[in-house]
């Protein structure tokens, strides 16, 4: 997408699918969260906790009525906090996984992370992502983009690179025809100042099963499968009223959609 685009806000939620006001509903929320997870919580210049998740949590909390409350710890206690009990549902950009699919539940995926093209932004118009043979295309060594990228481009020529950095630096000094990567990664850089306004994303977004389906979900213990339904719907509620749109534009004004 180039800046000149309209951005394309995701949408989860099947808009034909109508969902009842659950009958319990949580007088209170307690969300664990880390603080160090830019745009999605944060701390702002003041101190202040800011960021994507916080937000919706409290979109969450006003659709059901319910008052918040979030809780801080850093990320490898959140599961074990949520288990013992030091909060009733994680926002912090977990994925749902076997590993703790025996504890957990997770709402519906409130943001998917999809594969994208990042080229130069004077080529953007001319990339075609369907004819990719004997391009150069940077890869991060080790990652699902690469190899996603070794069964579905057999044709195309894959430079592969060790680290994030390394591969938006190839793309950006014209050494590759472009990246492919996290387009939530490759959005968030584009906005800052070290991109210097040089690349633009080109086709995609890439959804692929078994690749980059899965998304980030709101956990909550595997016994409290009410609190799951009351979150799911007040998320959909944050779809179709505009706020999670709002919320988007706002933390994410680089599409990575």
């Amino acid at each position: 997408m180039s800046s000149g685009d309209v951005p394309v806000i995701p949408n989860f939620w099947d808009p034909k699918t109508v969902q009842d006001r659950p009958k319990d509903l949580p007088d209170k929320i307690q969300f664990l969260a880390t603080d160090d997870f830019p745009p999605f919580v944060f701390r702002d210049d003041t101190g202040k906790l800011t960021g994507f998740n916080i937000d919706l949590a409290r979109a969450i909390c006003h659709e059901l009525m319910s008052s918040c409350a979030l809780k801080i710890l850093p990320f490898e206690d959140l599961v074990p906090g949520l288990i013992a009990g030091e909060g009733d549902a994680i926002i912090a950009g977990l994925v749902p996984n076997t590993a703790l699919n025996g504890d957990l539940a997770f709402t519906q995926d409130y943001l998917k992370l999809p594969g994208r093209f990042v080229v130069r932004a004077d080529q953007a118009d001319m990339f075609d992502e369907t004819e990719l043979a004997g391009r150069k295309i940077a890869v991060v060594a080790g990652t699902r983009h690469e190899s996603f990228a070794l069964s579905f481009w057999p044709d195309a020529f894959l430079q592969t690179y060790p680290t994030v950095a390394n591969a938006r630096q190839a793309v950006q000094e014209g050494e590759v025809d472009a990246l492919f990567g996290s387009g939530l990664m490759l959005a968030i850089w584009m906005a800052s100042e070290d991109a210097k306004d040089c690349c633009a994303f080109s086709g995609g977004p890439w959804l692929e099963p078994g690749f980059f389906d899965q998304g980030l979900g709101i956990a909550v213990r595997k016994s409290e499968p009410k609190l799951a339904e009351a979150l799911d719907y007040a998320l959909r509620k944050t779809a179709t009223n505009g706020k999670y749109r709002e919320l988007y534009l706002r933390y994410f004004p680089v599409s990575f959609y």
